[in-house]
């Protein structure tokens, strides 16, 4: 189990904003089926620094604040606490090989789809049909799954290769342990 420390909690306080602010900063595109949240790029930093998930959620939070959806200031943090778990857990198989980061962006994509257009189903569906809301979970859980791929995959998986080899890398492995 990570230790708890001043330095992890402010840098987990520091992903927390970050997540928040670029999500409310570009609103447009942050809520609804095709969410291009910037913001979940953060979502490999646990494949790096386990102690990161607790920002990721309190981000998240804070963000789903202005949601559309009342009930996404509960289930966007959920959604976003399991696949950063999940995350975390795949950076312990190691964090050399290509197939592994990939693999890595990946719980962000799958739970997010579920989870989010779920969400977004039971808000689209008004008198609660079980075939309407199907058919409604299937169309928002593809779109939130394809947000998330293009976020994660055309800016994530480069940065996960890229920040390792990085001078700020290493001066956070520094300062921050892993």
């Amino acid at each position: 189990m990570t230790r708890i420390n001043t330095r992890r909690t402010a840098f987990s306080g520091v992903i927390a904003a970050l997540y928040a602010a670029l999500t409310m900063a570009l609103t447009v595109a942050a809520y609804g089926p095709l969410q291009l949240r910037i913001s979940e790029v953060l979502c490999i930093l646990p494949f790096f620094f386990p102690f990161s998930v607790w920002g990721l959620f309190v981000g998240c939070i804070i963000a789903n604040l202005i949601s559309p959806y009342q009930l996404d200031i509960v289930v966007g943090p959920i959604a976003s606490l399991l696949a950063a778990i999940c995350t975390m857990q795949i950076g312990k198989l190691g964090r050399e090989r290509l197939s592994i980061k990939a693999l890595a962006c990946l719980p962000p994509v799958v739970i997010n789809a579920v989870f989010i257009g779920a969400l977004i189903a039971y808000y689209d569906v008004v008198n609660g049909e079980a075939e309407v809301f199907l058919s409604a979970f299937i169309i928002n859980g593809l779109w939130v799954g394809a947000g998330q791929s293009i976020v994660l995959y055309a800016l994530g998986l480069p940065l996960m290769v890229y920040l390792p080899q990085s001078r700020i890398f290493d001066r956070l492995s520094e300062l921050y342990g892993r």
